[in-house]
């Protein structure tokens, strides 16, 4: 079972290194977005991540060859070009519905359509299409090329077929599938989210800074990356945003989120992707 045509849909932070994954491994990738600044960016980070594939200890790649796989537009039309479908785009379902159902249109009837999504429910995207069936949560990990695991995450109509069809696209771009069932924030996030909440509500509370915080984590449990240097690098405003969905889903307040972060994200203190959040990259 192979794949040549990879439609990716959203060229933000995670749409930009599934293409990029996917062209390091030859595959061809259509890259669409509505914003034509979006694409022009993706294509140079993608250019410039290329470029720095030796220094994470990586072969050397020819970055032109592997460009030449990529082919950006704004047109979501082009997308019948592919054989599987990832979809990226903003974690919002009143955008991603009309995106899938414009994708039922315009797909062959046989394509799985992969939901890159940390939160919202595979079964529920699925109800967007006449393809249930053909509906699989793939929630990639950043940064993409870097990261050997994905989470596979089966919706109610999901078939063993379309599971199959995941698990040998991931193979060919050299990932592992751990596939898991479907409730909002699956694993990770339902975990992840948690933990970066709680560790905000430590530095709010003035039990230690959020350095102190990051170097226990880092230095006694072995973690690459402390909680709040993880949601720097996630965004504020997205932890923000899943915790909310994820309080709203199970209407549990251990997802209530810590008012410190609230008022970050209103700040406009994001992380990484504004410049300063909990640290500085200014």
């Amino acid at each position: 079972m192979k794949f040549q045509t990879i439609a990716v849909v959203g060229a933000g932070v995670m749409g930009r290194g599934i293409a990029q994954a996917l062209v390091m491994n030859g595959l061809d990738v259509v890259l669409i977005d509505v914003d034509i600044g979006a694409l022009d960016k993706a294509c140079l980070e993608i250019r410039q991540s290329l470029r720095m594939q030796g220094l994470f200890g990586k072969d050397s790649v020819d970055v032109e060859a592997c460009l030449a796989h990529i082919r950006c537009t704004t047109e979501l039309g082009h997308a019948a070009a592919a054989d599987f479908v990832v979809e990226n785009i903003t974690e919002q379902p009143d955008l991603k519905e009309p995106l899938y159902r414009r994708l039922d249109e315009v797909c062959r009837p046989e394509v799985p359509f992969a939901a890159n999504t940390s939160v919202i429910s595979i079964t529920r995207i699925g109800s967007w299409t006449q393809r249930p069936d053909r509906v699989v949560g793939m929630h990639f990990m950043n940064p993409v090329p870097l990261k050997p695991v994905v989470e596979v995450i089966r919706g109610h109509h999901t078939s063993d077929d379309t599971l199959d069809r995941a698990r040998a696209f991931l193979k060919q771009m050299k990932k592992r599938a751990v596939v898991v069932n479907d409730l909002p924030g699956f694993v990770s996030n339902r975990v992840l989210m948690l933990t970066v909440n709680e560790a905000v509500w430590v530095v709010q509370d003035q039990v230690a800074s959020a350095e102190d915080v990051d170097r226990i984590f880092r230095s006694c449990f072995g973690h690459p990356m402390g909680p709040l240097e993880t949601g720097d690098l996630i965004g504020l405003d997205t932890i923000l945003y899943s915790l909310e969905r994820l309080f709203e889903s199970y209407n549990d307040p251990k997802f209530r989120p810590c008012p410190l972060l609230r008022k970050m994200v209103d700040a406009g203190l994001l992380g990484r992707k504004s410049g300063r959040g909990f640290y500085n990259y200014q």
